[in-house]
């Protein structure tokens, strides 16, 4: 069955930055869980993986604006310490978690004062080539509720 529109894809995958340094790799975990067609990856690795089959390996290289988005140097603000989730002492370049108005989002501390910390909102890849290594594991229908949601569930996916 060929990946298409409103089925569930489960993929195992690493991604490397330029230098080839993986940043990220799902193998010794679940594998990810998407319903193809409805935005839950980057466009370019949902691009990639169009029309292909359970069982395929590959690689793609995924320019930043079909992943993460250039950088935007004004994306630097100042957020109480308090919000700022995942640690008890916060330092430059570590990642947090804050709540916004679209649900949580994650920043890099790039300076700490007492009360205040300033925090990059770009993405932590946005400005990034980067380099895929998928194993697509499986390829199924959607249910109606999953369809309903508009992501996959059980293991991977939401829920």
């Amino acid at each position: 069955m060929p990946i298409e529109k409103n089925q569930v894809v489960l993929f195992h995958y690493s991604v490397s930055d330029e230098q080839g340094n993986v940043v990220e790799d799902s193998r010794g975990g679940e594998p990810n869980a998407y319903l193809h067609g409805h935005g839950g990856i980057i466009r370019g690795l949902e691009e990639a993986l169009e029309g292909r089959h359970a069982g395929e390996n590959f690689s793609v290289t995924v320019a930043p604006d079909k992943a993460y988005g250039p950088r935007k140097p004004d994306a630097i603000q100042r957020v109480p310490i308090k919000h700022l989730t995942g640690a008890r002492r916060w330092k430059p370049g570590m990642i947090a978690q804050v709540k916004t108005e679209q649900g949580p989002r994650h920043v890099v501390v790039a300076k700490v004062g007492h009360k205040f910390a300033d925090v990059d909102t770009n993405h932590p890849m946005a400005g990034r080539t980067l380099t895929f290594d998928i194993d697509i594991i499986e390829v199924r229908a959607a249910d109606a509720e999953e369809l309903a949601h508009g992501h996959a569930h059980g293991p991977g996916g939401h829920h």
